[in-house]
């Protein structure tokens, strides 16, 4: 597994009111979604990414404006292609 080391200020957190084990998770977790929504990763490679199984990748993705179930034809096949 790769390993990316990402320097935040402190005062990230703090503004965030998280943990910085929690602010990991949320950058992770955003990151995840926002390579879904460009289409860069299927759903289920997002969800590897984001460390958690692609059902609660899925119904997460509303909390950053992601509409999960907005896909174009061409992209519901190329899900169920990577499925």
């Amino acid at each position: 597994m790769t390993e990316i080391v990402l320097r935040v200020p402190e005062s990230i957190a703090v503004l965030l009111h998280l943990s910085s084990e929690e602010l990991g998770w949320k950058l992770q977790m955003a990151a995840a979604a926002k390579l879904f929504e460009m289409g860069e990763l299927s759903s289920g490679a997002a969800a590897q990414l984001a460390g958690v199984p692609r059902t609660v990748f899925l119904s997460r993705l509303a909390d950053y404006g992601i509409d999960t179930f907005r896909l174009t034809e061409e992209e519901l096949e190329r899900e169920v292609r990577l499925a």
